[in-house]
């Protein structure tokens, strides 16, 4: 495993979208029919590193949520 890989990176997009559409990470799990949990949407919002495949889990409940269409790149920027 490299050990100089950044794997805290900052408050992402997501963050802020979620604040703008006032909804909160609970409603993400409530909206994905894969399973996500709280502690994955925690991590997404405070920069984590996240998998390419939670990426994508976490990319899916808000689009279901909010009825929206968005790209990867708008909620993460690493």
């Amino acid at each position: 495993m490299d050990n100089d890989i950044e794997r805290n990176l900052g408050e992402q997009p997501l963050a802020a979208i979620l604040q703008e559409l006032h909804l909160k990470p609970h409603d993400l799990v409530a909206a994905s029919t894969d399973q996500i949990t709280h502690k994955m949407v925690s991590r997404a919002w405070k920069g984590r590193r996240l998998t390419p495949r939670v990426q994508d889990k976490i990319l899916a409940a808000l689009n279901r949520a909010t009825s929206r269409n968005y790209a990867l790149t708008d909620l993460f920027n690493y």
